[in-house]
């Protein structure tokens, strides 16, 4: 059986070791911002775009810069569908703020990498091991 892809780009913010997490409404889980493309979207279209609806700032388009790429099961179920999450740094201008569909927002450390999903976790090990995340 071949699983399905969900094909995503995500938002990278680090500050001061800590990396900026969003846990959407009616979820217990908490992501690295981003989301899914919307038609022919460039995955710059798609980060400038989520972030704007997810934290109601704005990122400079000129100051994106791919930081990796990450493939992982959503779950440990057999044939669980696989998350491709493209990521990417920027810097942005306006006010952080958690929109209307998203709960609450968290700056996570290393040690709160179990509240992430396996994809994100990944994310989290590589920032570790280059010392961006305490």
């Amino acid at each position: 059986m071949v699983a399905v892809l969900i094909d995503t780009v995500a938002w990278v913010r680090i500050e001061e070791g800590r990396i900026l997490c969003a846990r959407p409404r009616g979820k217990d889980v908490f992501y690295i911002p981003g989301g899914k493309r919307e038609g022919a979207e460039t995955d710059l279209e798609t980060l400038l775009r989520e972030v704007r609806e997810e934290l109601t700032v704005g990122l400079i388009p000129e100051t994106v810069a791919h930081a990796g790429t990450y493939e992982a099961p959503v779950d440990d179920r057999p044939g669980a569908a696989v998350v491709r999450m493209s990521c990417y740094y920027g810097d942005y201008r306006g006010t952080l703020a958690a929109s209307s569909e998203i709960e609450e927002t968290a700056w996570f450390t290393f040690a709160d990498r179990e509240l992430v999903p396996p994809v994100d976790q990944l994310l989290f090990d590589d920032l570790k091991a280059a010392g961006a995340l305490r």
